[in-house]
């Protein structure tokens, strides 16, 4: 995506190889060109197409980015090592010091005006925010890294994209990051681009908003969709670890073309990497569908799966909902002590500025278990506490749900005008306007 430089200076870049190689303009020229062509380009009277600076390149031993830009082939692959470290930094969840590494390859990147491997650190650095809970700043680095992309096709921007759709999520403006996401998976099914690794990384993202916004059914679809376009990897971090080898060892033996084609493979099974905490969401979609239809035991297989897939060292708002869901069901199957375990853990992972409506819903379980256990008493403090998670994030819907239970509790406690305050409560954000209206399905891809 880089700039080529202007006619002058890759004449006289032409020129001085030529010279430097003892070679003739006839020399160089032949057999596609003429001396005279040549000349011309040189005096950087005309400006060389790509076919023209590729027989060039092969002429004078170089190669074609080296004769465009100026800039070394090795440089360019070093680079593109490197910015593969930051990524295998990030697959294992060290995002600060991943975030370290993208940090150096942006300035050298832009140092060197190199498009690419900007948007490739740019992306990494959004990632890392994401991370460790700054999603203002993570939203800042995806939007420059779609600008760093620049007019490329729209599979190559849709990191960039549905990074900032789930930096939107994670801040709680959830109508905005389906939008942003179905509006994009509708662009590229319709336009009839249809990427897998681009689907997949979207119809993944989509399904918790969707959860959150009560539109199950396009979650479920969504879940189904990635599963279905997942691709297959035995172990993709001991794959990669090897084609970063590889390519180690064909830099050092010159081999740059190769080197680039083991760091592509790489790259990629680390971005797999990064992907198997996604597709956790499909696995906690099942889960929720099971549980939906009194399937306890393989809601709970699902469920623990998806845990399992989120490692410990991400942000607890990835695995903070799949806890809670995984710990309605083990109440439900009469595995209160454990459930009431695992919401503790979530609670202790959690603040009320990070996670707000996870909190909630983790201690309004706790209400229903302490309910449960006739402890009323602990019961109410929980639901009043989710009672206030929920008034600060604007989340009607479940505030509707949680005045019913609070109501319920306090008029079986014979406090009924308390009761009734919280019957109106809930009543009056019942009948607010809802956050759940979505348009249209996005159109589907041809599996």
């Amino acid at each position: 995506m880089s700039e080529r430089d202007d006619p002058v200076t890759i004449g006289r870049r032409v020129q001085q190889l030529r010279v430097e190689r003892g070679l003739t303009q006839k020399q160089v020229a032949e057999p596609a060109y003429t001396p005279a062509y040549i000349s011309t380009l040189e005096a950087g009277r005309v400006r060389p197409s790509d076919d023209a600076l590729r027989h060039l390149a092969q002429r004078l031993g170089v190669g074609f980015e080296e004769l465009a830009t100026g800039r070394p082939a090795r440089l360019l692959t070093d680079l593109r090592l490197r910015l593969t470290e930051a990524q295998r930094t990030l697959a294992t969840g060290e995002a600060e010091a991943a975030a370290e590494q993208y940090a150096r390859l942006l300035a050298e990147a832009e140092s060197l005006g190199l498009d690419e491997a900007r948007a490739a650190a740019l992306l990494g650095l959004g990632e890392c925010a994401i991370e460790t809970g700054e999603l203002e700043e993570g939203r800042r680095y995806f939007e420059r890294a779609e600008e760093a992309f620049g007019d490329v096709p729209l599979p190559v921007r849709v990191p960039a994209l549905r990074g900032r759709a789930l930096s939107h999520y994670l801040a709680g403006e959830l109508r905005y990051s389906v939008y942003l996401l179905e509006s994009t998976i509708d662009e590229l099914n319709r336009g009839g681009l249809h990427d897998p690794d681009a689907l997949l990384l979207l119809y993944a993202g989509v399904i918790g908003p969707y959860m959150d916004m009560g539109a199950h059914a396009r979650a479920a679809q969504a879940a189904e969709l990635a599963l279905a376009l997942a691709p297959q990897a035995g172990d993709p971090a001991l794959v990669a670890r090897m084609h970063r080898s590889v390519a180690r060892t064909l830099l050092a033996e010159g081999k740059l073309a190769e080197a680039d084609a083991s760091l592509a493979k790489a790259a990629e099974l680390y971005r797999q990497l990064q992907l198997r905490t996604e597709l956790a969401n499909c696995h906690w979609m099942r889960g929720y569908v099971y549980a939906q239809n009194g399937e306890l035991r393989r809601a709970e297989d699902e469920l623990r799966q998806a845990l399992a897939m989120l490692s410990a060292r991400r942000a607890a708002l990835y695995s903070s909902q799949v806890a809670v869901e995984l710990a309605d069901v083990l109440h439900r199957r009469g595995k209160s002590d454990e459930a009431a375990e695992l919401l503790h853990e979530v609670l202790s992972d959690l603040s009320p500025e990070r996670g707000a409506l996870h909190s909630a819903a983790a201690h309004r379980l706790l209400g229903i278990i302490a309910e449960d256990a006739r402890d009323t008493e602990a019961a109410e403090e929980h639901y009043v506490r989710a009672l206030s998670l929920l008034e600060r994030a604007g989340a009607a819907g479940d505030l509707a749900d949680l005045c019913r239970l609070l109501g319920d509790l306090l008029r079986r406690t014979g406090r009924v005008e308390a009761a009734l305050d919280a019957y109106r409560t809930g009543l009056g954000h019942r009948t607010a306007p809802g956050t759940t209206t979505l348009g249209p399905a996005p159109a589907q891809p041809p599996l």
